[in-house]
């Protein structure tokens, strides 16, 4: 029983989004820390536990927290159960505790009669007595007979009053053991929790570890003249493997309307050959739930996933709430969508792109809820076909609410789904659907280019609230991002942003084609000419100057070294040249601390000198130590904290270094 007011103070709690508006994030296994600021009126010994349980009909689980000094104190507790887990902090104000620290000042300040003393003692002890009692069914037991007898045997020494001499007063005060039974059984009738409770949201690992490789099923085989369908892409998919990639990502595989279809690079004029936009959804053959007749029917999707878990993958579809004018929505649901004065459906711009061949939908509308409900149905329906990954495209167009709501609908009753946010905008926006739900989000790492940009951006991203609820999933390019960079620095420039994408965030991805190189951009603009989305599109898979190689070592170097398999342990370190990037990957074991290097100039051989932070790494300012190099497989042999090293971008922009 808690008291009627608040006995003791805590505040300052971190980590807390929004004051506890938000759950913070974890993986199941992971160790969440918490620290408080905590403290009661007077001089009383004040101690504390976080509680933590993973729904409010299980019994709290606690462990104790430990004072820091000036107030402060930290805990911490193990997330096990995906899911939401709620913790708080209880504290009360150990009186035990408090009548050992009085004693102890008396006879340190020279205090010879404890008659008093003693008595208040023993009550103390007994009242712990009572407290060590079971009731069960009306029963009464002990939780440990051992325990029992001694806090007797306790209580009758000092019940000794004028009897009991300093010496046995100070053996007593000076019992380990009874200390540590009287922390067993403390009294916290006036205790104080800390209100209201937070949340952790926990999942699984492959929400905070994956890479990920997007390509269109239609073209799996690289041809510009044939369709490829679900049976087509297993090939793909092998190659995916072999690079070690472990989440395939699609395009939307719904039905593609006729009306308003889009040609060859985002053209007007369609020809009867041409596939149409993956993401203007919804024609004869249906809308979101349904699957486009050339790719195959449901029961070649259902085979194909299965062939993708038995290869230990997984496979992430594109939730995208685009619909194009032939979508059973715009017919059975007018209401649902936005309308011109003259009665006329509008359809979707972001100037100066417009989007003919689809129809945005409307949420500020009377009959939302029906809306809101229809949208949870799709994600439901995929769910019980056995995805459990969505890509969302562009929810920063929609109600924050609505995300909000749905995501925690499907992780009800599927709770190990993972939400990526597709949502290049404002920051305020890209945090927002962080906080809500979404497991993983995009960034701004493809216009992060300087060593001064990637530096501010990932300290803001690893060692600021956000590390607590913001995932940060790296994608050099998409379909929709030929960034300036990949088109001016052509193969080199591929190899150092696979490098910094690996490297730099536990979660990563490239869209197909960014291992062979593929850089030819619409002039003046960051797209592809020849675009896929609009297009079938040819390829050689094997093409002479892939990076498929480079790729493959560096997921294999993720896989085996833990250090690459979280984000927020990132430290950039110094080197005198500000066209190479230097930084630590830490190790929860100790041992496989990463020192990565880069050379952020595509066109010129770089060189300089790095510190290697010894002290973080448990050596000596003078040590010398042998380096390997996880990329080349050369080793060096280095002494002290600053070393010289030279890159050469067309063969070997980078270094990945183990420590031995």
């Amino acid at each position: 029983m808690n008291a009627p007011f608040p006995t003791v103070i805590i505040e300052a709690l971190s980590p807390v989004i929004d004051g506890g508006k938000f759950p913070i994030k974890r993986i199941t296994g992971e160790w969440v820390v918490i620290e408080a600021t905590i403290f009661k009126e007077g001089h009383d010994i004040v101690r504390a536990v976080v509680k933590w349980r993973s729904s409010a009909s299980v019994p709290w689980q606690e462990s104790p927290m430990e004072a820091m000094g000036n107030d402060r104190w930290k805990g911490s507790f193990q997330v096990q159960e995906i899911g939401l887990t709620e913790y708080t902090i209880e504290a009360w104000g150990d009186a035990f505790e408090s009548w050992l620290e009085e004693v102890e000042e008396k006879i340190d300040g020279g205090i010879t009669d404890f008659s008093v003393e003693v008595l208040e003692g023993a009550v103390l002890v007994r009242l712990a007595m009572e407290r060590s009692l079971i009731h069960q069914g009306g029963s009464q037991k002990y939780q440990s007979p051992s325990d029992l007898e001694k806090l007797e045997s306790y209580a009758l020494r000092l019940e000794k009053g004028t009897d009991l001499s300093l010496q046995e007063l100070n053996a007593i005060i000076a019992d380990e053991p009874l200390l540590s039974i009287m922390r067993q059984w403390p009294d916290r009738s006036f205790s104080t929790c800390y209100e209201p409770s937070l949340t952790v949201r926990v999942d699984r690992l492959r929400a905070n570890f994956a890479a990920w490789y997007e390509f269109f099923p239609r073209s799996a085989k690289g041809s510009a003249t044939h369709a490829s369908t679900f049976r087509d892409c297993l090939a793909r998919i092998d190659d995916a493997k072999a690079m070690g990639f472990d989440v395939i990502y699609f395009p939307p595989i719904h039905p593609i309307g006729i009306t308003g279809r889009k040609g060859r690079n985002n053209s007007l004029i369609c020809l009867p050959d041409d596939p149409g936009v993956p993401y203007a959804i919804g024609g004869a053959a249906g809308g979101h739930c349904e699957i486009e007749p050339t790719l195959g029917t449901l029961a070649d999707f259902e085979w194909l996933l299965k062939e993708i878990k038995e290869r230990g993958m997984e496979l992430a579809l594109d939730f995208a709430l685009n619909c194009s004018p032939d979508h059973p929505y715009v017919t059975n649901h007018p209401e649902w969508f936005f309308h011109r004065p003259d009665g006329s459906i509008k359809y979707a711009e972001n100037p100066p792109k417009k989007y003919e061949d689809v129809f945005p939908l409307n949420f500020n509308i009377d009959s939302w809820q029906e809306l809101w409900n229809e949208l949870r149905d799709v994600l439901m329906t995929w769910a019980e076909r056995g995805v459990r990954i969505f890509r969302i495209d562009n929810p920063h167009t929609k109600p924050v609410a609505f995300w909000q709501w749905v995501i925690a609908q499907v992780q009800k009753k599927y709770p190990d789904t993972i939400f990526l946010s597709e949502a290049f905008t404002r920051s305020p926006m890209m945090k927002v659907l962080a906080k809500v739900g979404f497991t993983q989000s995009y960034t701004y790492f493809s216009w992060r280019n300087t060593k001064q940009e990637l530096e501010e951006y990932f300290t803001e991203l690893t060692q600021t609230e956000m590390k607590n609820y913001f995932r940060p999933h790296l994608f050099p390019n998409t379909p929709d991002i030929l960034p300036y960079y990949l088109q001016e620095g052509g193969r080199p420039a591929f190899l150092i942003r696979a490098v910094l994408a690996s490297t730099l965030s536990s979660l990563y991805g490239i869209y197909s084609g960014f291992e062979l190189c593929e850089n030819t951009p619409v002039l003046g603009r960051e797209d592809y000419a020849d675009s896929e989305k609009y297009q079938l599109k040819e390829r050689d898979w094997n093409a002479p100057g892939n990076i498929k190689a480079w790729i493959t070592r560096l997921n294999q170097i993720r896989k085996t070294y833990s250090a690459l398999q979280t984000t927020n342990n990132l430290q950039f370190c110094f080197c005198n040249n500000a066209s190479i990037i230097f930084y630590l990957k830490r190790s929860e074991n100790n041992r496989d601390h990463l020192l990565i290097a880069v050379n952020l100039d595509p066109f010129h051989a770089q060189s300089g000198v790095v510190e290697v932070p010894l002290h973080e790494l448990g050596l000596s300012y003078d040590a010398s130590y042998r380096i390997e190099d996880l990329l080349s497989g050369e080793s060096y042999y280095w002494k002290g904290a600053s070393n010289f090293i030279s890159l050469n971008p067309q063969t070997h922009p980078a270094h990945i270094f183990k420590i031995s």
